[in-house]
């Protein structure tokens, strides 16, 4: 079994890249984990501590191919209205991921945040993309870190 124990953020050496992984913004937050990519490579990821892993990383094999990954496209609530701050501030305050446009803003889809939304008078759609939301404050890569 391929091991992986290192993800680099770009493909500065032009590494062979072996295949690539389509994973959910929950599969991106990694430690230690059996995966199989897209074209049937199978791999270990084992790393010193659990990482949030973005579109476009690598995961860096001992041999030195890589393994580039993608984020699949999930189930999302999309918002639009002219309060987006106010609602961004209650997303904000409820520690969910978000991922902010110029006109639109992407949340996971849950029923109890959807009927929040609305009662806030938010336009809501539900849509399936890619969900690539803001890091967390101070680098931490999510939204909420106990490490305060």
């Amino acid at each position: 079994m391929k091991n992986s124990f290192k993800i680099i953020d770009q493909n500065k050496n032009n590494k062979k890249l072996l295949d690539e992984i389509s994973l959910s913004y929950e599969e991106r937050f990694i430690r230690r984990k059996k995966l199989t990519a897209n074209n049937g490579t199978e791999f270990l990821v084992n790393l010193k501590e659990t990482v949030s892993v973005d579109e476009n990383n690598f995961f860096e094999l001992e041999n030195g191919n890589l393994i580039k990954v993608l984020s699949k496209e999930e189930n999302l609530i999309e918002i639009t209205g002219n309060n987006l701050k106010q609602i961004i501030w209650h997303i904000g305050n409820r520690h969910l991921p978000c991922q902010i446009e110029d006109n639109r803003i992407l949340i996971q889809d849950d029923a109890v945040i959807l009927d929040m939304i609305l009662k806030l008078h938010g336009n809501v759609k539900k849509v399936i993309e890619k969900f690539n939301p803001e890091g967390g404050a101070y680098g931490m890569g999510r939204t909420h870190s106990h490490k305060h």
